[in-house]
């Protein structure tokens, strides 16, 4: 079907202004939609570029903030691993402190003020048998209630801020006396108040002291032997020589006796018979067995003084025992009470021969065997013994001299071979038997000589020569 061509004329003819408005509109809106997409495209462009400069500035602030925590993340990791070299270094510090106070030979306890212990080393773990974990956190006085340390003298040497010393204090282990030094020292911290308690074994130190003061007295007593040896010497040949003349001038056998008796009208062997029956000969004997007894001590004293010469030789030593004890028992009569007295002698076999000066060892057999009757003489003792022993151990010749006496209290034991000390009565003992006895073993003999005793458990004498090899 087609249209009429007046209808579509007329439609075109009054329709061309309006279309030309409307392109001109259409022109319009499409410039203003150029313009304002253009507009759009510059200020997109800018969006862009600023959001390009604002990434680009966040990117450089991400990067220096990276770079910041990476510096910082390096700073803490080198911090830690200070902070783990440190400790690790205060752990090997700790173990090699502890190692060190563990490997001293003293006794390193530390407490509070209150008396809690915070440290026990190994050397007290040994000496008290208790733990370190048992002990750590308890009162020292409740652990050691028999430790010679109170809380008072903890406190007092925190106060004063000084160390506070005791000394030796004693111990008794198996007869044998040890001697401690204990030292409490004030803690130094200002932080926390405590102490350090240090305890020593100073037994051998002791005992050295001991020695010294025993040999300065056993010099001091040569030179007042020497004195009175010389003293008495003069006055003793005297006696000597004149005991020995009045022998010789009541002698029959001396012609000129007769002689001199004839001439003053004297009958000579009446006055012999006179003599021999008020028994003077044997009072003149006796005089002079005394006064040779005597020359013999004054010499022993000499020699005691002096290094002189003496006469050595191989000794028997069973026999010089036994010959001592024989002698002992002739010498000192047991009274009545003693009659029960047993000697028992132990000889091992065999006993090696011992170079030795015999007289010398029996003068100190002697004196042990006579302040042994002595003592047991001094006690109720029903069954009184004394035993001898003899043998040998490592290269020395060991005697023993046992007795199951009153024994002796450890102050008596620390002066008996001192000179001059004697516990008995005045007049009854000079005090010089044992000192001279440990002159003879040990300067004499180069030996040793030592007591076991205790109250009530008897005394036994060691004597220690050495063998020659």
């Amino acid at each position: 079907m087609t249209a009429d061509p007046l209808i579509t004329g007329l439609s075109h003819s009054e329709s061309s202004p309006w279309m030309g408005i409307v392109v001109i509109l259409l022109l319009v809106l499409q410039t203003l939609l150029i313009i304002g997409l253009q507009r759009s495209r510059l200020s997109n462009k800018r969006a862009r570029k600023s959001l390009k400069e604002s990434q680009k500035e966040l990117e450089e602030k991400i990067l220096a903030r990276t770079e910041s925590l990476h510096t910082t993340n390096n700073l803490l990791i080198d911090e830690v691993a200070r902070h783990e070299q440190t400790g690790r270094q205060l752990r090997e510090t700790k173990l090699y402190l502890q190692s060190m106070i563990n490997s001293m030979p003293s006794i390193i306890i530390g407490v509070t003020a209150t008396g809690e212990v915070t440290h026990w080393n190994a050397a007290a773990e040994n000496t008290f048998e208790i733990f370190s974990n048992e002990a750590l956190g308890r009162k020292i006085i409740d652990l050691l209630p028999l430790f010679p340390v109170t809380l008072n003298a903890i406190k007092n040497s925190i106060r004063g801020g000084e160390p506070h010393t005791i000394q030796h204090t004693q111990s008794d282990e198996e007869e044998k006396r040890r001697y401690f030094e204990i030292t409490i020292y004030p803690l130094i911290s200002s932080t926390q108040q405590g102490a350090v308690i240090r305890v020593d074994d100073v037994t051998l130190k002791v005992t050295i002291e001991n020695l010294m003061i025993q040999n300065e007295k056993m010099y001091s007593l040569g030179e007042v032997a020497a004195g009175i040896a010389h003293e008495i010497n003069n006055p003793l040949s005297v006696i000597l020589q004149n005991v020995q003349n009045i022998a010789r001038r009541t002698d029959t056998n001396f012609p000129i006796n007769q002689t001199r008796a004839t001439e003053l009208g004297v009958d000579f062997p009446q006055i012999n018979t006179y003599l021999h029956a008020r028994e003077i000969p044997q009072m003149l004997d006796s005089i002079r067995e005394a006064g040779e007894r005597s020359a013999n001590i004054v010499r022993n004293m000499l020699e005691f003084s002096h290094n002189s010469q003496r006469k050595t030789s191989l000794v028997d030593i069973k026999h010089l025992i036994e010959q001592t004890i024989a002698l002992n028992r002739s010498s000192y009569p047991k009274p009545q009470s003693d009659q029960a007295l047993q000697i028992i002698t132990e000889f091992a076999d065999p006993l090696p021969p011992l170079h030795a000066s015999a007289p010398e060892l029996q003068q100190v057999l002697l004196n042990l065997l006579r302040n042994a009757k002595q003592a047991l003489a001094s006690s109720a003792i029903e069954q009184p013994c004394i035993w001898i022993r003899t043998y040998a151990q490592n290269h020395h010749l060991v005697i023993e001299v046992q007795d199951n006496g009153p024994g002796m209290i450890d102050t008596v034991r620390q002066h008996i071979f001192e000179p001059f000390f004697t516990t008995k009565e005045l007049g009854s003992g000079t005090g010089l038997g044992l000192s001279v006895s440990y002159f003879i073993i040990t300067e004499r003999h180069q030996g040793t000589i030592d007591v076991k005793t205790a109250p009530g458990k008897g005394s036994n004498f060691i004597i220690r020569l050495p063998l020659q090899s």
